[in-house]
């Protein structure tokens, strides 16, 4: 479908030509005077509108052109109006600019230059428009680039929002793609150090021959290759916010450096013997169960305690149902205006798929997938096939997984039909107030829930 352009002008002549010089890139609408201009504006609501200022009753006077001008930007200010003008009229034209139209030209009109500005207008106005359409949908479902509208999302926006205050050691807990740099960077921006340094390093991505010298740096000739002195990560960080991803990974001779900057809050350089002092906060995130590495000895109970002050855990995609078209939709438009690809959309089994599909990768797949299939897409309108998820399978559940999502199921079904109130919900569920509060904790269930 081409899109809607009205070209209002009192010349019937004119309107004759432009239609049929236009006809084959867009759907002409034609208005001779103001009132039939706004009924059809109203009718069509074109994105874009040729506009002449001279109108019956008295063509010959700019004010009923300015006028139509003005009614038509009331109804939608986005909407981007060409002024056409007679070469006399070329300050009344600007005088128009100045009011809101987009641009102007002069009789005789250009028919390849008017193509040409026609295309723009349509590509400036319809990413406005989307842009608009965006951040109405989010409204405040956006915190520091994370998204969400979900219950279990809201409590990490909250916890985040306290936090960030302090300068307590947070540990992020959460499945690979969850966001969990994205949280630590909104710790940081609320924090009082935002205007500081924010200082991010994944610790299984380095070798560990190499991770000490990367966080705490090195004196000049303490290694072989050691050339000159270093600073490392932590002094980096000074005056702002460290984050160690993967702390999981760190090995326990390292472990005993960390605990000592957390206790004593200085560092030394590899090979140095001078204590540092270092004012940095420590944020830290993994996906691998800490808990265990405790038991097995692969990770200290003592610095495990002293990261864990406070614990936030990011829930995964197949567990936030709620805000799963909100971000799909997020992407789509970001993805689509960075290649130019505007006025995509996806159908209605393309969103059943969205909604089916277990996310394994969480947020990150779903950035990922969308950038792919707008990349591949041939048409206007995204398809299930488009998003290659049909085929997926899906992964296998353990009795374990079944039991806990059940579980999830009926706390928030309780929940939602006593109004967020823990007695009643958990006289129904035939459990102890103490009891229901354990699950919610495990299950991520925040204890604040709101219907």
């Amino acid at each position: 479908m081409n899109p809607k352009l009205l070209i209002v002008d009192d010349d019937e002549e004119i309107r004759t030509q432009m239609k049929w010089a236009l006809a084959n890139d867009y759907d002409i609408v034609l208005a001779e005077d103001r009132p039939t201009a706004v009924e059809q504006f109203r009718a069509v609501a074109p994105l874009v509108v040729l506009l002449d200022l001279g109108l019956p009753p008295h063509p010959g006077d700019p004010e009923e052109g300015l006028a139509t001008l003005s009614e038509i930007l009331a109804l939608e200010r986005l909407t981007k109006v060409i002024i056409i003008t007679g070469q006399g009229d070329k300050n009344i034209a600007l005088q128009a600019v100045g009011s809101g139209a987009h641009y102007f030209l002069c009789k005789p009109v250009d028919m390849e230059e008017l193509k040409l500005l026609l295309k723009q207008c349509y590509y400036m106005a319809t990413l406005e428009r989307e842009h608009r359409d965006m951040q109405q949908l989010l409204g405040g479902k956006s915190f520091e680039g994370m998204m969400g509208a979900s219950a279990s999302i809201r409590t990490v926006f909250e916890s985040i929002r306290k936090v960030a205050t302090t300068d307590a050691p947070v540990l992020l807990l959460g499945e690979s793609g969850t966001g969990k740099e994205m949280a630590a960077r909104a710790i940081h921006q609320n924090s009082s150090r935002k205007d500081g340094p924010f200082i991010a390093i994944n610790c299984s991505a380095i070798p560990e021959t190499l991770l000490e010298s990367e966080l705490f740096g090195h004196e000049k000739g303490a290694f072989t290759g050691a050339h000159a002195q270093r600073k490392g990560r932590f002094e980096s960080a000074s005056g702002g916010t460290l984050f160690l991803d993967e702390i999981g990974e760190i090995p326990l001779p390292l472990q005993v450096k960390l605990l000592r900057f957390l206790q004593e809050k200085c560092i030394e350089r590899v090979g140095g013997r001078q204590s540092i002092d270092v004012d940095a906060r420590v944020v830290t995130a993994t996906n691998a169960d800490l808990r265990k590495g405790m038991a097995e000895g692969t990770f200290r109970e003592d610095l495990f305690y002293r990261l864990a002050v406070v614990q936030i855990t990011l829930p995964p995609l197949r567990d936030r149902e709620d805000d799963i078209r909100v971000l799909a939709q997020f992407f789509l438009q970001k993805f689509a205006a960075q290649s130019g690809r505007v006025g995509l959309s996806f159908d209605q089994e393309a969103l059943r798929a969205l909604s089916r599909y277990p996310w394994p990768g969480n947020v990150r797949e779903m950035e990922n997938t969308i950038r792919r299939a707008v990349i591949m897409v041939e048409g206007k309108r995204l398809t299930a096939k488009d998003l290659q998820l049909t085929a997926a399978a899906a992964p296998t559940i353990t009795l374990k997984d079944a039991r806990e999502e059940l579980e999830r199921d009926m706390i928030h079904s309780a929940l939602r039909r006593h109004g967020g109130r823990i007695a009643p919900a958990a006289q129904e569920l035939g459990v102890s107030r103490p009891t229901l509060y354990d699950l919610m904790e495990k299950l991520g269930i925040g204890k604040d829930y709101k219907q």
